[in-house]
């Protein structure tokens, strides 16, 4: 969902995948919210033209994805496309390196109280915004506030949870004040953009943060918004007064593609020159394609795919949100959700979908976010007999012989609605294998692609849904990702499942203020555990990234450690080549 790049996203949100939800997201939306910054308007698979969106004789690299972002308003944003643009436009106190490792950006000091109570930033001088006003510490710290302060942002105010104070005393300070020490903080500011307060301050109250669609976009960082186009394409100029290293190249366009198979034979043919993502059928052609280098690796976000379920207690329907809470009764059994997790052939997915580059997954956290990742849990085995028995002895009995069991009290058939986005390029194949093998146990799935919008509206905080298959990119803390299961998270549309569990909430709590590292640790592995065993989430793999560029056109595309060419590492270093 968030990244979350999301709030890491989600294709993932698109994927939600998306930064901080990208790392999150990613992924979900309070429809009514997002009502005043989206349309209904689809993506096209026509590529910008040099006449319609770049300068003659610039250098301009063009990145086809299969998506675009949700919003240009950080404090609404679920998609990780929105993300991908956000770490582009604009600052953020850490910069996020693709070793997985933090270092200052807008910062060039920082100091900590012995009680680990107070934080303070010296703030680089003389950095400017895109329209040449000059970036404070004041403007530092009216973002982290309106973060803090506007709790129905999705995301981004989970980052600000301990923070008691934020001032600014001059123009090159920044003093955080927390409640308590926090084991994370490089983890909590990497994902907050920095906001210009000389044109957010008139977007502050009432329903203006969340309708603001922020569509000139100023930020300070290394590139900046020439020109949007809903589903369609974002395209960026270089920064020349950025205060660290300029863009070698002078444009940045990212074109939304509506068909996978014609964003890769625009890879092909030259009429874009990377593209974040591609069908894992798509690999083979690439590897042996003319003046094309395929990159296959560990994501700098981890991602993984994920199918959730509409497990909300009617009494926690959050009504004032817009909540229908529509979801088949059934699936608030623990019992029948763990019959399905039996029915889910993981390995086959992976052979299938992903041609090997994959491993199967457990919970929200993946294995590729190291310590946090609870390798010791035993998964759900691909049991079909198992998986029968558990429903015939819950009383889910197939009483008419149609090959369909219904409720215990004959009430309702076991008839699901499955829904995924439509740029989520492996759901509907891995939508046909669910289907195979959970008609086996006597369930039926009515399936249905949904744009990303539409999915958002019918998701979070709405839960008029049964069944969705997304994705997540994370962050590199286990918060956040940890945080969509928490009842706190309903209401405001962050939590996908609806899932209520009070020793849950506990746990997350404490492990957000533990400064021991492995009693830290130990709290995110049993959260793990709580949530593997109720079956919150089935998680089909983490991924391996795949990505493509043309050799003929840019040199330096940054693919080690991780693959991430989209990153402003990687798109700061490429230069034309003569």
């Amino acid at each position: 969902m968030f990244n979350l790049q999301a709030p890491l996203s989600i294709d993932n949100r698109s994927e939600r995948s998306s930064k901080a939800a990208h790392w999150a997201l990613i992924g979900l939306v309070v429809a009514v919210l997002l009502a005043g910054c989206t349309s209904g308007t689809r993506p096209t698979d026509t590529v910008a033209t040099d006449s319609s969106t770049a300068s003659s004789g610039s250098a301009v690299v063009r990145i086809g994805w299969k998506g675009a972002p949700d919003t240009l308003n950080p404090g609404m944003a679920f998609l990780t496309d929105a993300y991908t643009i956000f770490n582009l436009v604009y600052d953020t106190m850490y910069e996020l390196q693709l070793d997985n490792t933090f270092t200052l950006s807008l910062a060039e000091s920082v100091s900590t109280s012995d009680d680990g109570i107070v934080w303070t930033y010296k703030i680089r001088p003389g950095i400017k915004w895109h329209d040449g006003e000059p970036l404070t510490a004041r403007d530092v710290a009216f973002t982290y506030n309106f973060y803090h302060d506007h709790v129905d942002f999705p995301y981004l105010p989970t980052y600000t949870e301990h923070f008691a104070s934020v001032v600014a005393p001059d123009d090159t300070t920044v003093v955080i004040t927390l409640d308590q020490p926090i084991p994370n903080m490089e983890a909590q500011l990497v994902f907050l953009y920095i906001l210009p307060e000389h044109i957010w301050a008139a977007h502050t109250e009432g329903n203006e943060p969340f309708e603001y669609a922020n569509l000139e976009m100023v930020g300070s960082g290394p590139f900046q918004l020439l020109e949007y186009k809903q589903n369609e394409f974002v395209r960026l100029g270089t920064n020349r007064t950025y205060f660290d290293a300029h863009a070698k190249v002078d444009e940045v366009i990212f074109q939304s593609f509506q068909n996978v198979d014609v964003l890769v034979q625009a890879l092909q043919t030259g009429q874009v020159d990377m593209i974040t993502e591609l069908p894992k059928t798509a690999l083979p052609i690439l590897e042996n394609a003319p003046q094309v280098e395929l990159v296959t690796g560990p994501p700098l976000a981890p991602e993984l795919s994920d199918i959730f379920f509409n497990q909300i207690d009617p009494a926690n329907c959050p009504v004032d949100a817009g909540g229908k809470c529509t979801g088949h009764p059934a699936l608030r059994d623990r019992t029948v959700r763990q019959a399905l997790a039996h029915a889910t052939d993981k390995q086959n997915i992976i052979d299938l979908l992903l041609l090997g580059l994959g491993t199967p997954g457990l919970t929200l956290i993946p294995d590729s976010l190291g310590i946090w990742y609870n390798a010791t849990l035993q998964d759900y085995a691909f049991d079909i007999a198992k998986a029968n028995q558990m429903l015939d002895e819950a009383g889910y009995q197939d009483s008419d012989g149609d090959g369909v069991r219904e409720m215990p009290d004959g009430s309702r058939p076991l008839v699901f609605r499955l829904f995924w986005a439509d740029d989520t390029t492996d759901a509907p194949r891995m939508a046909e294998l669910l289907s195979e093998t959970w008609r086996q146990i006597g369930i039926r799935v009515e399936a249905q692609t949904l744009d990303p919008d539409a999915l958002l509206a019918v998701c979070c905080p709405v839960f008029d849904f049964d069944i969705i298959i997304w994705g997540w990119t994370t962050d590199p803390d286990p918060t956040l990702l940890l945080k969509v299961m928490t009842s706190d998270a309903i209401p405001n549309g962050s939590s996908e499942a609806g899932y209520a569990n009070p020793a849950y909430d506990l746990l997350y709590a404490q492990q957000a203020t533990e400064l021991d590292l492995e009693r830290r640790k130990a709290l995110v592995w049993e959260m793990q555990e709580m949530v593997l065993n109720d079956v919150v989430y089935i998680v089909p793999y983490y991924v391996q990234n795949a990505q493509a560029y043309r050799t003929d056109r840019f040199t330096g595309w940054i693919t080690q450690p991780t693959v991430a060419l989209e990153d402003p590492a990687s798109l700061l270093n490429i230069e034309p080549i003569p």
